[in-house]
């Protein structure tokens, strides 16, 4: 599966504006949404469809629709900034979420909440967090949803570093993960550089 850099303009130009210190957390839901769009987009392309015919006001039409259940799970809370934008772009998708909270002493993760929709094994999964520090998050709750079941899991990411990249790869090779950049790397706080940031309480202006 591997690193898919997205390389969308619409996605680069929503980065810039979260990457800026200046952006107002109004502007910047507006960019995250921006953003989550072009890469549920990407991670969905080869979601299966099939045939299906519609009546118009002047006859039948020929089309296709989906034919695959697709499951969002935001890692909480930072991923909630992604979670409407994807679910505009599938509406009909079920939603679960894990909560996980990192030591900022050590960067681990712990897990204080799980809530996965049933039927994991038939479902496309799609992790949303926008953050990929050291991987320490995202490989949990990537353990937690192959746990419950998920056979077909993806990863979006608004802003990666490498060594969180080269974690979830090592641990979960079958993931496939969707972000526009790879950062620079991590600073001794275990931030990413140069990074946007803390997403959640830019995102929720705490």
């Amino acid at each position: 599966m591997g690193l898919h850099i997205v390389d969308h303009p619409v996605a680069h130009d929503a980065l810039l504006e979260l990457r800026d210190a200046s952006t107002p957390s109004t502007a910047f839901r507006r960019a995250a949404a921006r953003i989550s769009l072009v890469l549920a987009a990407e991670a969905l392309a080869a979601l299966p469809s099939q045939p299906a015919t519609v009546t118009t006001p002047l006859g039948p039409a020929d089309g296709r629709s989906l034919a695959g259940d697709v499951v969002v799970v935001p890692v909480l809370r930072a991923g909630l900034g992604m979670l409407d934008a994807v679910l505009q772009f599938v509406p009909d998708a079920r939603v679960g979420y894990i909560g996980l909270q990192r030591d900022e002493t050590t960067a681990a993760a712990s897990r204080y909440y799980s809530k996965l929709p049933s039927g994991l094994e038939r479902s496309h999964v799609l992790l949303v967090d926008p953050m990929l520090a050291t991987g320490g998050s995202a490989a949990a709750a990537l353990d937690l949803v192959k746990a419950a079941g998920a056979r077909t899991a993806a990863l979006l990411c608004i802003v990666s570093a490498p060594e969180g990249v080269a974690l979830v790869q090592s641990r979960h090779p079958d993931v496939a993960v969707y972000t526009p950049v790879v950062d620079q790397g991590l600073n001794a706080s275990k931030f990413i550089v140069p990074g946007l940031g803390d997403f959640g309480d830019r995102l929720y202006g705490t």
